[in-house]
């Protein structure tokens, strides 16, 4: 059997999906290394009379959005104060350098108290993981010694500092 089906994560906002999707468009879009490829695809309104069990009227709101972030689709949709977003789920920005790296932590942390590890949390509260490529090259050398202080390194740190990870790395 062919498989042909894809994966297109689903991002459930209170009342603020097509704010969301404009932001996150505007930031990828920004990106000198991920400019390409980051767009709003839909977007489908709720219609008068449309009803939300449990929810005041969402004429105008959001019943889905279909955007692109460096090439991977997403889809959007106001639902109410029903679900939120936890750090259980997170998207992982592969990063080539400190630039870029700084840039996707600068427009995207909100929540200086959420920041570890590379980890931040946006002005939506989704959780993102902003990480140098080497990151994971360097914490999975086969000699544990290296890989161990690039962790350990990597674990002092809210967001990543490349050169320490080097550093870290490099040392004798």
């Amino acid at each position: 059997m062919t498989v042909t089906a894809s994966i297109i994560p689903c991002l459930w906002f209170d009342n603020t999906a097509q704010e969301a999707m404009n932001f996150y468009v505007s930031v990828f879009s920004g990106s000198p290394h991920h400019s390409q490829d980051s767009r709003i695809i839909s977007v489908k309104h709720y219609e008068e009379g449309m009803k939300v069990p449990g929810m005041p009227e969402m004429k105008g709101k959001v019943l889905t959005g279909i955007f692109e972030l460096a090439g991977q689709r997403f889809m959007a949709l106001d639902g109410g104060l029903v679900f939120k977003f936890s750090e259980a789920v997170s998207f992982y920005v592969e990063c080539d350098t400190q630039e870029e790296l700084d840039y996707f932590w600068g427009k995207l942390s909100a929540d200086p108290a959420a920041e570890q590890c590379g980890w931040l949390k946006d002005r939506y509260g989704l959780s993102w993981q902003i990480i140098p490529k080497v990151l994971a090259e360097y914490s999975s050398d086969p000699d544990p010694v290296k890989a161990n202080r690039v962790i350990n390194a990597m674990l002092d740190m809210k967001k990543i500092d490349i050169t320490a990870i080097e550093r870290a790395y490099q040392e004798p």
